[in-house]
């Protein structure tokens, strides 16, 4: 972004780009004639301070601008995780266990949804259910409680539809991975009732795998989330992310990036305890 060409100054001083006395003042208020890496670590040292900086174009600290978004997009990425967990795994035990013709439209739908683009998805819902039907809303984030999920449907759907395809996938292959087990055969044999099969032989010994994939289902949402915010226009980090890379705000491009990659790094962590938990022969920072 620093190479690319453009200033925010266009944006700070309007289109003519104010006077000289202006331009000079703003440019030595924020730097903007330093060196990238002077004024990158001095960013970095900012940070570990606990100061985000402050935005060039919306004159306002970095953290209030963040504060009064990331509570939207937590809760949409949260919206899409239940849907993919819940229609995911579903789909895939379904094609597991039923199998035949069942197995073939499941794995059919779970291909278009994973060839079929975010944004081509988010379009699509708009025009039916909000357009056609007048069921949901076409943009905004709501004013809080039910009416922020309402609104927040039709975009955690259209995050959604790619990651439940993958993870339903994912299910099944473990599910029929698991129902060879010697074990499985064994509860079988001995006469223990199908759902306590699935439940304690298969479906634990499967979560592994699903576990795994759902942590990193978070990146993809993480980044899906740019795009379906800007489709559905919700106030969330993703929309200000592309307004900043766009206004040239260095600051709060940032910041931005680096709350978003801390969520990973932290939810990734998260998945990888839970492994102890499904599996208690897997233990943090074994040497084998």
């Amino acid at each position: 972004m620093y190479l690319a060409p453009g200033s925010p100054l266009l944006f700070v001083l309007g289109p003519r780009g104010g006077t000289p006395e202006q331009v000079a003042q703003v440019t030595a208020q924020y730097h903007l004639d330093d060196p990238f890496f002077v004024r990158y670590f001095a960013w970095l040292a900012d940070v570990f301070r606990g100061d985000l900086g402050d935005s060039i174009v919306y004159r306002q600290s970095v953290t209030d601008l963040l504060g009064s978004r990331i509570s939207t997009t937590v809760a949409l990425i949260s919206l899409a995780m239940i849907i993919i967990v819940v229609i995911g795994v579903s789909l895939g035990l379904i094609a597991s266990l039923r199998g035949g013709w069942i197995d073939q439209v499941i794995t059919t739908l779970s291909t278009l949804g994973l060839a079929t683009p975010t944004f081509v998805i988010g379009v699509a819902l708009i025009s039916l259910f909000s357009v056609g039907l007048g069921w949901f809303p076409t943009n905004g984030s709501g004013s809080g409680g039910f009416d922020t999920i309402v609104h927040l449907t039709l975009p955690a759907i259209a995050l959604a539809v790619a990651s439940s395809a993958y993870l339903s996938r994912i299910t099944r292959a473990s599910i029929l991975e698991e129902n060879g087990r010697e074990h499985v055969q064994t509860a079988v044999a001995r006469g223990l009732r199908p759902r306590i099969v699935v439940a304690r032989h298969v479906l634990r010994n499967a979560l592994i795998p699903i576990t795994t994939v759902i942590g990193l289902t978070v990146a993809t949402l993480i980044a899906g989330a740019v795009v379906i915010e800007s489709v559905f226009a919700v106030d969330g980090l993703g929309s200000l992310l592309v307004r900043a890379i766009l206004q040239r705000d260095f600051a709060l491009v940032q910041a931005v990036i680096l709350v978003l990659v801390v969520a990973f790094v932290v939810i990734n962590a998260i998945v990888d305890f839970l492994y102890t938990i499904i599996d208690p022969r897997i233990q943090l920072g074994s040497k084998q």
